[in-house]
C-alpha cells in the first residue's frame, strides 16, 4: 500500500480541514515547498496536493503546487478544481504523476471517458463520500449519486484508480472505516485510494488489511500522530 502525504492548499497556505467544512481548519503552514521537503525528509515517497481554492471555485494555488513540483523528485498527484482538459493537460505537462479530478468527473459522464482514454493510467477520480453518497464542489453539494453506483459506471474506464475521501472523518483523527473501504476494494477492478480518518499507525496497518491501493494522510502527519513512513512498516 502507498502511503500518500497530503498537502492541502488555500490562499497560498498549507491547510488542514476539520469535516471538509472549508470555515473549520485545523492548521495553517505558510510554506508549502518547506511543508513538501520536510515529507520527503520523512521519507514519504509520493505527495498528494490539492488546491482547496480551485476546488471551492474561490481562486488558484497554481504557482504554489508548480513549485512544489519543481522542487521534488518524487510523485505529486494534483487535484482541486481540475475541470476541463485544459487544466488537466496543464498539470500533466507541469510534471504532475498523476492528475485528479472530481466534480466534472461525477457530474460528466461522457467528457470523463473520453480525457480517460487519452491520458490512460493518469487519472484518479475523486469520489468524495459522506454517507455513502457523493459529494462534490469542494464538498459542498450532495450529488444524490451512491458511490457504489458510481464504481458501477467507470469500472470499465482506463483510470489510474479512485481516490475515495470518507469527507465526514476528514481532519477528525475520528479512525478508519474500514468496513467501507474493505467493501469498495472488493467492488472495484480499479486500485482504491483510501483518504479520511486515518490517526494512527495502527490505523494504516488496518487499511492495508482492506485490499486498498494507497492511503492519504493528512492531520495525522501535522500533529505528530505519524512521523515517519517506515513506521507503517514496523
Amino acid at each position: 500500500m502507498i502511503i500518500y502525504a497530503a498537502i492541502d492548499l488555500r490562499a497560498g497556505r498549507v491547510v488542514q480541514l476539520v469535516g471538509g467544512r472549508p470555515d473549520q481548519e485545523r492548521l495553517s503552514l505558510p510554506d508549502p515547498v518547506a511543508v513538501a521537503r520536510d515529507f520527503i525528509a520523512r521519507g514519504f515517497a509520493s505527495l498528494h496536493v490539492v488546491d482547496l481554492d480551485g476546488a471551492l471555485g474561490e481562486g488558484s494555488n497554481a504557482d504554489h503546487i508548480a513549485a512544489i513540483i519543481e522542487a521534488v523528485e518524487i510523485p505529486v498527484q494534483v487535484g482541486g478544481g481540475v475541470r476541463n482538459r485544459e487544466a488537466l493537460t496543464g498539470w500533466l505537462a507541469a510534471g504532475a504523476d498523476k492528475v485528479i479530478v472530481g466534480t466534472r468527473a461525477i457530474e460528466d459522464p461522457e467528457w470523463l471517458a473520453g480525457v480517460a482514454q487519452e491520458f490512460p493510467d493518469r487519472l484518479l477520480v475523486a469520489a468524495d463520500v459522506r454517507d455513502e453518497e457523493i459529494v462534490t464542489h469542494g464538498w459542498t453539494r450532495n450529488s444524490g449519486l451512491p458511490v457504489n453506483s458510481f464504481l458501477d459506471r467507470v469500472a470499465e474506464l482506463p483510470l489510474a484508480g479512485l481516490l475515495v475521501t470518507d469527507v465526514g472523518r476528514e481532519g477528525r483523527l475520528a479512525g478508519i472505516d474500514t468496513t467501507l473501504f474493505a467493501s469498495l476494494a472488493t467492488r472495484s477492478a480499479l486500485p482504491i485510494v483510501a483518504a479520511g480518518g486515518v490517526g494512527t499507525l495502527r490505523d494504516l496497518q488496518r487499511l492495508d488489511g482492506t485490499g486498498v491501493a494507497g492511503a492519504v494522510v493528512g492531520t495525522a502527519l501535522y500533529t505528530g500522530a505519524i512521523i515517519n513512513a517506515e513506521d507503517f512498516r514496523q
